[in-house]
């Protein structure tokens, strides 16, 4: 089950580096200012998706897609004490 979970973790992750990085491109086509703040202060990036929504939802609400890989691949991690019999 651990290759499961570290290819759910994986699958997760990428689609958050993805659409991350569509939602960081919007911001600095928006800005250069727009662009260094979500890139180097995490609050202006959620600032941006609010006030730029029309532009931003797609990317926004795909790079939700990636919660469930990440829950799936944290159930099925295994736990860190092995079972002795």
């Amino acid at each position: 089950m651990a290759i499961v979970s570290i290819a759910l973790f994986g699958i997760g992750f990428l689609i958050s580096l993805i659409f991350g990085i569509q939602l960081l491109i919007l911001a600095f086509r928006t800005s250069v200012l727009w662009g260094l703040g979500s890139l180097f202060l995490p609050l202006v990036g959620l600032i941006f998706i609010i006030m730029h929504w029309a532009e931003a939802k797609k990317p926004f609400l795909y790079s939700l897609l990636a919660i469930p890989f990440f829950i799936a691949g944290a159930v099925l991690a295994p736990t860190g004490t092995p079972v002795v019999q």
